[in-house]
């Protein structure tokens, strides 16, 4: 197995805010910022065609990033018009401007019909209060009452806050589908796992990836359960997906949304599997007793999390515990306290709650 380190960055530069940086003949980057700790930054690529341009993401709904796109729009296209836009997947810092961008240049929006549905029920669902059953997913994992507390505080209004607008219609991508811009033809692969149905782009032709958030440089993509399916296992999804790239070439170029453009697809691919792998022994050494999610923070990571971080840690958590029950490894108990547990199966008798 290669080491992760082995993972290059040819070009040696990334673009500053809101500048366009040629990757090769009609593919260019671009470099927007996020108000998302530890990632600060999320990459977004412009595609030139003969008649137009195709935008790969649109980045978060800040005033920053709109004014850096206006820039953009006045100085870089050469007097075309934007003519397509492809989200990868629903996530606000991919998806946040889908609206705005779309009503400017009166164009459709492109993207997965799972990543579409979502981000709509998502948009369309957002309120000020809570909604029982998000509170009732965080209860049967285990938070504080200060956690609780924090849960019910901030509503669920999160992506209607975060999304400018979000289009009504879409032209739907799957797996498989080819399009062509510039003369140059981009097949659809869809990864699984960080998000339902995550829309990569690959060029044979100029032997270049484009991975969103399916395939990382320097972070793994984040696995996680969340109250929308709160019995999902998004772990095997995506360790399933993983095979989907792995026909690709060891050379290519990969552009991430976050990093830098990296050459390294299977160092990668392989360290996905080797950590999730790792995770997964470090659950079924310390579950021989049930544990609660909260309980296997400490057996899953190696500092202990900030406020910041606790939340998604619990998800990641989660997702690693779904998977072990998949394989009847594992079982999900309730205890008198109405509290989510896992671990070891000891026998055939034990029952997934």
């Amino acid at each position: 197995m290669k080491k992760q380190q082995e993972i290059t960055y040819p070009l040696g530069t990334r673009p500053d805010d809101g500048e366009v940086l040629k990757i090769t003949e009609g593919v260019f980057w671009v470099r927007m910022p996020i108000p998302f700790k530890g990632l600060d930054y999320i990459n977004l690529y412009l595609l030139e065609d003969d008649d137009g341009w195709t935008i790969v993401d649109s980045g978060f709904n800040s005033s920053k990033i709109k004014s850096l796109w206006e820039e953009i729009f006045d100085n870089f296209l050469d007097g075309k018009p934007v003519t397509r836009l492809i989200c990868t997947h629903f996530h606000p810092d991919h998806m946040g401007l889908a609206g705005w961008i779309t009503e400017k240049w009166n164009i459709p929006l492109t993207m997965s019909f799972g990543e579409w549905t979502f981000g709509r029920m998502l948009y369309l669902e957002g309120e000020e209060k809570t909604p029982d059953y998000v509170v009732e997913f965080y209860q049967k994992i285990g938070f504080t009452e200060p956690m609780m507390k924090r849960v019910k505080d901030r509503g669920f209004n999160m992506f209607n806050k975060a999304f400018h607008s979000m289009p009504m219609g879409f032209v739907r991508l799957d797996e498989g589908d080819v399009l062509s811009i510039g003369g140059s033809e981009w097949q659809v692969i869809v990864g699984t796992g960080h998000a339902p149905e995550h829309v990569c782009l690959h060029n044979k032709d100029k032997n270049i990836l484009i991975s969103g958030d399916q395939v990382l440089p320097r972070i793994t993509p984040h696995i996680g359960v969340y109250p929308a399916e709160p019995f999902a296992n998004p772990l095997k999804k995506f360790l399933d997906s993983i095979n989907k790239f792995r026909h690709l070439p060891d050379d290519l170029l990969v552009l991430p949304a976050h990093n830098d453009v990296f050459v390294g697809l299977h160092n990668q691919l392989d360290f996905y599997e080797s950590h999730h792998q790792e995770r997964l022994d470090r659950l079924r050494a310390a579950c021989q007793s049930p544990k609660t999610a909260i309980e296997i923070l400490p057996d899953l990571f190696d500092r202990e999390l900030g406020e910041n971080d606790i939340g998604l840690g619990i998800a990641e958590g989660l997702a690693h515990c779904h998977y072990l029950v998949g394989t009847n490894e594992f079982a999900r108990t309730v205890g008198q306290d109405g509290v989510w547990r896992y671990g070891v199966r000891k026998s055939a008798r034990d029952k997934v709650a």
